[in-house]
């Protein structure tokens, strides 16, 4: 052991034991660098934990702002609602109203226009009554005779004066025509308003050429035979006309005549038989009715110079009594100058004597008086502008 022996300043050392020491030392320097690295993992550990921290508080802060923007948010957000759904509720109750009241509009104007179709319905039932009645009145012949009597009755009645017309008269041959109108310093004229329908009737119910033919030539036969008639009874000379009217109540059967059959029109223009309407027969009347007042007034003519001249008479004297009553008032108007004068002369005397103003007056009352003679050569101071009307209203 000893020859191993280190020596250090006359110290025997053991290299054992310095090896030991050396390990020890080293061990230590381990020891010691692994303390500080530990130190440093701990230094960097409280490092991180810290920083950790801070994420973690910055964290909880976000966290917190982000709920109490969340908490705001959803605030909001159900406010929102709640006033979109207030807000559709009341627009939902308004639309209810509103429906309701166009629905009781609707319902109202409805059961007008329900109440106006039963009117009209039954105006069509009335209507259509009406008709079938007028079906069997045209079906019978004397019902039809006394249709055409009444619609050409009421047109002359409408048109013509009492006195002017006759209906069913005697004529001296003992024929009765169902009208004569009296015309002036003229005969009469005769109306007849039969006319033949059951031609008509067939004419327009035929189904094929024949049947139309055959409706045809017995129209043409009918209503010639109706003229020849109406030329036989109603021509009596000297006391009607020769000339005669033939009353058709309907404008389509007179329309249809002039359209399609000329013949029959010309055959009565010949027969001096003329066929007419009640639109052309109410032009006819309108004429007559021209013609007799046109007569009545020659006829009036020497009355009617006397009423102008007794109108003339009548202008004269009121013309006479504007004159007069100009002058009357020609003179109220100076009347009403003169009272105007002296109102103006009681309302200055007011105002003297409110004011107390009488030195003028004093003055001319001490003036000394003229004779009668010096004061008519005297002239006056002031006029005023009426002149001489102001001096004879100076005493006044």
């Amino acid at each position: 052991m000893n020859q191993y022996a280190l020596q250090l300043g006359g110290i025997a050392l053991d290299p054992l034991l310095v090896l030991i020491a050396l390990m020890l030392l080293v061990l230590l320097i381990a020891m010691f660098i692994n303390m500080s690295r530990r130190r440093q993992e701990r230094a960097e550990r409280a490092a991180r934990a810290s920083q950790l921290d801070g994420e973690l508080a910055e964290m909880k802060g976000r966290l917190q702002t982000v709920a109490e923007i969340a908490v705001s948010r959803q605030s909001e957000l159900t406010r929102s609602i709640n006033q979109r759904l207030d807000s559709v509720s009341h627009r939902m109750g308004q639309n209810l109203n509103e429906s309701a009241q166009k629905t009781t509009e609707s319902l109202s104007k409805l059961n007008e226009r329900l109440a106006v179709i039963d009117t009209a319905q039954k105006n069509i039932t009335q209507l259509s009554s009406n008709i079938v009645s007028l079906q069997a009145i045209l079906a019978n012949k004397q019902q039809r005779g006394a249709y055409g009597q009444g619609r050409m009755e009421a047109i002359i009645e409408d048109a013509l004066p009492k006195g002017a017309y006759s209906f069913q008269a005697t004529l001296s041959n003992n024929m009765r025509p169902d009208c004569l109108i009296h015309l002036p310093t003229a005969p009469d004229l005769v109306i007849d308003a039969k006319y033949p329908l059951e031609a008509f009737e067939a004419l327009r119910e035929a189904q094929d050429e024949s049947e139309k033919k055959q409706a045809m030539a017995r129209v043409r036969s009918d209503v010639g035979a109706h003229i020849r008639s109406i030329a036989e009874r109603y021509f009596i000379a000297g006391e009607t006309q020769d000339t005669a009217l033939m009353f058709v109540p309907a404008e389509s059967l007179y329309a249809d005549l002039h359209e399609s059959f000329p013949d029959i029109i010309q055959k009565a223009a010949r027969a001096r038989i003329y066929i007419v309407s009640p639109s052309v027969l109410m032009l006819a009347v309108q004429t007559m009715q021209a013609v007799m007042k046109d007569v009545k007034m020659r006829e009036q003519a020497g009355l009617i110079q006397n009423e102008v001249t007794y109108l003339m008479d009548d202008v004269h004297r009121l013309r006479d009594r504007v004159l007069n009553l100009q002058k009357h008032f020609g003179q109220s108007a100076k009347d009403i100058e003169l009272v105007l004068t002296s109102s103006e002369k009681i309302t200055s005397r007011g105002r003297k004597i409110e004011t107390l103003d009488f030195d003028e007056e004093a003055e001319r009352q001490a003036r000394p008086k003229l004779p009668a003679s010096a004061r008519k050569k005297a002239k006056p101071v002031a006029k005023s502008g009426n002149g001489k009307r102001a001096d004879m209203l100076a005493g006044e």
